[in-house]
């Protein structure tokens, strides 16, 4: 039995490739957003600004980078530091805006949701972008990293050697105590 050493590559693939996918929207949306009048201020498509960089881009890179080393890794210990590293992005997506803004005391703004002219729910959709594009996407984020954590740390029954492990018990069958 070895729990410390080398696991199936399946055990992280689906975790992993759930959060290259969420890293990857969470990193683009913002710059492809407006092509569909998506997104948040400025309404032009692969603008670059502080705001995408700290809210956008860094995070989407740490959940990436995290459901990468999910998907190739086949130790434990590196599984469960890429679920954290995604983890830590999923929370900068949900809470980064308000920690700049109250702890570190910064003006970095990510910009205002896009409304239009005529927009008679405007309230709504500026909270379902924002819950799209940081804090519903952190979360969600945070639930995957968390399942990745969860499959990298457990020992599965296929981990385990039991030609090995059982050599040291006697049968049941030649003891009378033993109901059976």
């Amino acid at each position: 039995m070895d729990p410390q050493g080398r696991i199936p590559l399946r055990r992280g693939s689906v975790c992993g490739l759930l959060l290259i996918l969420l890293g990857l929207w969470g990193g683009l949306a913002p710059f492809v957003g407006p092509y569909l009048h998506f997104g948040y201020l400025p309404d032009k498509t692969w603008d670059f600004s502080s705001g995408r960089l700290y809210y956008s881009v860094i995070p989407g890179a740490a959940v990436l980078l995290g459901g990468l080393l999910a998907v190739v890794t086949r130790n434990r210990g590196l599984g469960v530091f890429a679920g954290l590293l995604a983890a830590l992005g999923g929370a900068w997506f949900a809470v980064g805006q308000t920690f700049m803004h109250v702890v570190l005391k910064k003006s970095v703004t990510a910009g205002s949701p896009i409304l239009h002219a005529g927009a008679t729910a405007g309230g709504l959709r500026a909270y379902l972008e924002t819950l799209t594009l940081f804090a519903g996407l952190g979360l969600l984020v945070a639930f995957v990293a968390a399942l990745a954590i969860g499959r990298f740390s457990m020992l599965a029954a296929t981990d385990l050697d039991t030609d090995t492990i059982y050599t040291d018990f006697p049968s049941a069958a030649g003891h009378p105590e033993v109901v059976g």
